[in-house]
């Protein structure tokens, strides 16, 4: 089966399941819609529906012109951030000390609040992209480190044991045994991830930037037009979505025995 069909046929599959959670938030749709129009209620306090993507289309030419920086500042720090999980988690797995001192580190480093820290990253280098991808990576790093390193635990020891049996050193039982156990753990932890990545930039930007949806929302609201804060809500969801979707196709098609496996009784 080539890829492009493979892709499709789990393209359907998962529009299949998600009717159930489309109806759902149709639903939730229409009532906001039938309440903005009749309740009386003004449209600069609560659009309805139907205005929010009027005006979302009225505008899509500034609306993309906003989206594109915050996607490079959203998949750049995310590609960052995933290459250095993926090191440091190596790193930690062969050498375990390391990860008593690097992961109090870690940890205190996701207490920081996003909304404190990204004003002094900005303040510290710039209003240009870099600060954006850092900040990204900043947020979306930890959880893959954890994934990386919880799904490296959760190896086999028999297959562990019959590999170094055959005479297989660390390193090809870790690449034959322990980094393919990781993996579902591993594209757990991105799924999380890249939920964050897009609020991440979008933070960044809401302390200083010249383009992106962060800034596009700020200017909105001290606009008093909340259809457009919204509409620029709309685009966040939609990229996040997307890039949602991106990483559960990539991880069927790195994966396919996982599906196999769900399906057995």
């Amino acid at each position: 089966m080539s890829i492009v069909k493979l892709s499709m046929r789990l393209v359907t599959s998962a529009l299949l399941r998600a009717a159930p959670a489309a109806l759902a938030l149709g639903a939730v749709v229409l009532a906001w819609e039938v309440y903005a129009l009749f309740s009386g209620i003004s449209p600069t306090t609560l659009p309805a529906p139907s205005r929010v993507v009027t005006q979302a289309w009225e505008h899509r030419l500034a609306l993309l012109d906003n989206m594109l920086p915050t996607l490079a500042a959203t998949t750049l720090g995310f590609v960052y951030s995933l290459l250095a999980a993926f090191a440091f988690s190596v790193l930690v797995d062969f050498i375990p000390p390391i990860r008593r001192g690097l992961f109090p580190v870690l940890i205190i480093s996701q207490t920081l609040p996003l909304v404190a820290i990204a004003p002094l990253v900005v303040l510290w280098f710039g209003f240009g992209l870099g600060p954006k991808i850092g900040l990204v990576a900043l947020v979306t790093f930890f959880p893959m480190l954890v994934a990386l390193v919880q799904g490296y635990a959760a190896t086999d020891r028999d297959i562990e044991a019959l590999l170094a049996s055959m005479g297989a050193g660390r390193l090809r039982v870790f690449l034959l045994a322990r980094l393919p156990s990781s993996l579902p753990y591993f594209f757990a932890g991105i799924r999380i991830s890249i939920t964050y990545a897009v609020v991440g930039a979008i933070f960044a930007e809401y302390a200083g930037a010249a383009k992106g949806l962060g800034i596009y929302i700020l200017n909105a609201k001290n606009n008093f037009r909340p259809d457009l804060v919204l509409a620029a809500v709309l685009v966040s969801s939609a990229l996040t979505l997307m890039l949602f979707g991106i990483v559960v196709l990539v991880q069927r098609l790195v994966m396919p025995w996982d599906r196999l496996e769900r399906r057995s009784p």
